[in-house]
């Protein structure tokens, strides 16, 4: 185990404060809502919280209430508009600067580049600029998340702070050179560059991954990636 990073743990947090299992219960059905792919019944939330239909229709009306889910034409939940609003609450500044970063790299490396942060043991993708004039390009949804012990954007977030025992090999390296390199580790065939950006006043770590299929352009990458943190970091500075 790596020291110092936490492991995940599945399911339903193991600690919950007396009076709040309803709104951990909550919680679980609005992250699931936002992480399903077509959305989900009343009675997958009900075998998810092991809880009788009545009351997982109960919790899914409360979140369309207030707009954190909505219904459906085929008759499931799906993400409500207000999520978008709280997504944009998140780290607003660093989103604002790296917004029109991450769209020039995508469009000079004709590739995916995705904004990941450290939370807990690991990177989380919170924006993501596609290419516009690629005909092919890999592309992921926002909240996904990977370890840092694997992967490019876990290694460039654990690069960015002091060395830690037991922690993988590529995340020296990446130290080494500036940016962190992954093959195949997330996705097969998938190649992925990243770079941490260098944050200075704040706990937060965070990196520009790119991600392609085509290994020319990754071999090439490092460099241009590790340049385009270092704008993001000049940017914070001034702006702070």
């Amino acid at each position: 185990m790596l020291s110092g990073v936490p492991e995940l743990s599945a399911g339903e947090p193991s600690k919950v404060r007396d009076g709040n299992q309803t709104f951990a219960r909550g919680l679980r059905v609005m992250l699931a809502i936002a992480d399903s792919k077509r959305g989900m019944t009343v009675q997958q939330v009900s075998d998810l919280l092991d809880v009788h239909r009545s009351i997982a229709y109960r919790m899914l009306q409360t979140l369309v209430d207030f707009d954190l889910a909505a219904r459906s034409s085929e008759g499931t939940y799906i993400p409500g508009a207000r999520l978008a609003t709280l997504a944009e609450a998140f780290l607003p500044t660093l989103r604002d600067v790296t917004g029109p970063v991450m769209r020039s790299l995508a469009d000079r490396l004709q590739s995916t580049i995705m904004l990941f942060v450290g939370q807990g043991p690991d990177a989380v993708a919170i924006a993501m600029a596609e290419p516009t004039t690629a005909s092919h390009h890999l592309a992921f949804r926002l909240g996904m998340r990977t370890p840092l012990t694997r992967g490019a954007a876990g290694y460039a977030i654990l690069a960015a702070g002091p060395p830690l025992p037991g922690e993988p090999e590529p995340v020296a390296t990446a130290r080494e050179r500036g940016f962190a390199r992954s093959h195949a580790e997330i996705e097969s065939g998938q190649f992925a560059v990243a770079a941490w950006i260098p944050l200075t006043g704040t706990a937060t770590r965070a990196c520009l991954n790119l991600i392609t299929y085509r290994e020319d352009v990754a071999a090439a990458a490092g460099p241009e990636m590790r340049r385009a943190a270092d704008q993001v970091a000049r940017v914070l500075r001034r702006q702070s």
